[in-house]
C-alpha cells in the first residue's frame, strides 16, 4: 500500500488477515482498493476488543471485497476494478 499520502495513523496488516486474504484469493482485490480503505479496514478489524468482533469484521471485509460494491457497510463504486 502506498500510504505516503495518508494523514491518519498507518495500521500494519497482521498475519492472520494476510492469511485470510490469500486463502480467499482476495489479496488482489484488496490491493486495488484505495490506500485509505486498505488502512481503514485493518484499523477497524484490529480495534475489535473481542476475537468474535475481529472475526466478524474480517468476514465483512472479505464479503465486501468479493462483491466490490461496499466499503465498511457503505456503498462503493469500484471504478477501477475489472469484473465488478
Amino acid at each position: 500500500m502506498d500510504a505516503s499520502r495518508l494523514k491518519r495513523k498507518i495500521h500494519p496488516m497482521p498475519d492472520y488477515i494476510i492469511t485470510e486474504l490469500r486463502k480467499e484469493n482476495l489479496m488482489e482485490l484488496y490491493r486495488k482498493r484505495p490506500p485509505y480503505q486498505q488502512n481503514d479496514y485493518i484499523g477497524w478489524i484490529t480495534r475489535g476488543k473481542q476475537e468474535a468482533t475481529r472475526e466478524k469484521r474480517l468476514r465483512q471485509m472479505l464479503d465486501e471485497l468479493r462483491s466490490g460494491t461496499a466499503y465498511m457497510g457503505m456503498a462503493y463504486n469500484a471504478k477501477n476494478q475489472k469484473g465488478h
